[in-house]
């Protein structure tokens, strides 16, 4: 999440939150300087349970269905990176789990921080910058 947090500027947008999740202090402090910085578009902070959840996100993008979409989106991409992972390396891989994932695509930029309890995704437009 610290490679997150040191993005440049974002614009603040709607932020909407999930009954039942409280994100630990240090995780709403990160929440909050994302919606500081002008290139971040929004965020989401998903539960790693199934189905996955929006527990907040901040930014018109990831409202509603669309929201919804890439939410399941984020969790398919964190799961298939990491079972591609273990056929890597026969399985052999405990302990070495995905700290951060960066997918850049003409337009945008999602970053994908996963942890044990939460998925942390950052859309950012590289060209706000």
């Amino acid at each position: 999440m610290l490679a997150a947090q040191t993005m440049s500027d974002s614009h603040a947008a709607s932020t909407s939150t999930s009954q039942g999740h409280a994100p630990p202090p240090e995780l709403e402090q990160t929440l909050t300087l994302l919606t500081s910085h002008r290139s971040v578009l929004g965020y989401m902070l998903l539960s790693r349970g199934q189905p996955v959840t929006i527990i907040r996100h901040s930014g018109v993008v990831f409202e509603g269905e669309q929201g919804k979409k890439y939410a399941s989106a984020i969790a398919r991409i964190v799961h298939s990176v990491q079972t591609g992972l273990e056929e890597v390396s026969g399985g052999h891989n405990e302990g070495d789990d995905i700290r951060f994932m960066r997918i850049r695509t003409k337009r945008h930029e999602i970053m994908i921080s996963p942890d044990e309890r939460y998925l942390l995704a950052v859309l950012h437009d590289p060209a706000a910058t």
